[in-house]
């Protein structure tokens, strides 16, 4: 497949809003009141509006709303087997923080774990993009965990009998990530991302002990987890691939995790990911400022999440062309781009679409484009 070199000057992470006859059609099967197949129909339907949505707002990156997960990193459990204890705390827990909607704290299951050596029954990610290709001409970008994410499922009291050691597991992960990629380019899929807010949680020290009590010290986690990400990547690179990277510091109905700048990990994560595209959360101050910009290597474009998906209010327009005025101090136009704040599927059905219109609107040009157009893709061998 021909290396697609992705220009977008907007974009959104990736989910989007729920309808509610798909969460109903989620309920109802989960009671075996509904069949796979009907359910599958609902999905079908939501992932159509979604795109429908993007293309009707401008959207040059179009992804499927993440519609058929019950959240954005569950596909590697829906597809494998040899978990306990998997349901929607296992993605959310937490101590949650808002000035708005209030804080919450969500447990950890006490059972969560992987018990059995995984056994796959199914792609992750191909249905999903398949059926996106099907549907629309615009470039499809395809989301998938980076791999450490995944080692909140590797528990040291319950995971020895399967996986004696956290990087035993994360070896079998890492080569599900890598045969998946190579199959979503197989099938034409030009552009993957990998999610990554566990690296910002690092500026917290709750965090830090937790992913510390698995992988030594936050420096040699971040190295390591930097070391499996480049190898998913680089399996997605060879087969012509797009990689983009994202970064934040939680999002789940209008609250977040941490705060705090990318300061401390912008050296080691913005220099070693090979990624193409970083995507980093900068809505408001909880974000820090873009001093750090400056560390991002010259052969790297950033997607600015300026668009807040915390609140439905919406940023002046004004406003977000002075914030990409002041990155631009530390990082050349030519590579900025502007996006949302993941969790756009937490706003309402009114307030969704004006956010992804703002990204448009906010984008800044490329030099060589004419006034009012924002170059999509170009595509080179590479």
């Amino acid at each position: 497949m021909k290396h697609v070199a992705v220009t977008a000057r907007a974009e959104h992470v990736g989910s989007l809003l729920r309808p509610a006859e798909l969460l109903e059609a989620r309920s109802a099967h989960e009671t075996g009141a509904l069949t796979a197949g009907r359910l599958k129909e609902a999905e079908d339907l939501a992932v159509r509006a979604a795109v429908a949505l993007q293309e009707e707002v401008g959207c040059p990156v179009v992804t499927d709303g993440e519609q058929r997960r019950e959240s954005f990193q569950s596909e590697l459990t829906a597809a494998t087997s040899g978990f306990e204890g998997v349901g929607m705390d296992a993605w959310l827990w937490g101590e949650w923080h808002s000035d708005v909607v209030g804080d919450l704290t969500v447990e950890r299951p006490p059972d969560l774990a992987v018990v059995e050596r995984m056994r796959r029954r199914r792609n992750l990610a191909s249905e999903e993009f398949t059926f996106l290709r099907a549907i629309t001409g615009k470039l499809k970008k395809v989301t998938l965990p980076s791999p450490t994410l995944l080692s909140n499922l590797w528990s040291p009291e319950r995971s020895r009998n399967a996986y004696p050691t956290l990087e035993a597991f994360m070896a079998d992960i890492v080569e599900i990530l890598c045969d998946e990629v190579v199959e979503l380019c197989r099938l034409g899929c030009a552009y993957i991302q990998l999610d990554a807010p566990h690296y910002p949680l690092l500026v917290d020290p709750k965090w830090r002990a937790f992913y510390e009590a698995r992988g030594g010290s936050s420096d040699r986690w971040l190295s390591y987890g930097l070391e499996l990400d480049n190898t998913v990547i680089a399996a997605g690179t060879r087969a012509g691939a797009t990689f983009a990277f994202h970064l934040c510091r939680g999002n789940q109905a209008s609250r977040w995790l941490v705060s705090g700048g990318y300061e401390t990990i912008a050296a080691p994560v913005f220099g070693a990911i090979g990624a193409e595209r970083l995507l980093l959360e900068y809505d408001d101050e909880r974000s820090g400022g873009f001093d750090p910009l400056r560390l991002v290597p010259e052969d790297k474009t950033v997607v600015l999440g300026l668009v807040s998906t915390k609140t439905p209010r919406m940023e002046a327009l004004g406003d977000l062309l002075g914030r990409v005025r002041d990155a631009s101090t530390r990082i050349d136009t030519e590579r900025l781009a502007v996006g949302t704040q993941c969790g756009l599927c937490h706003l309402g059905p009114r307030q969704c679409p004006q956010h992804l219109g703002r990204t448009g609107e906010a984008g800044p040009r490329r030099r060589d484009s004419p006034r009012g157009v924002r170059r999509g893709l170009t595509t080179r061998h590479r």
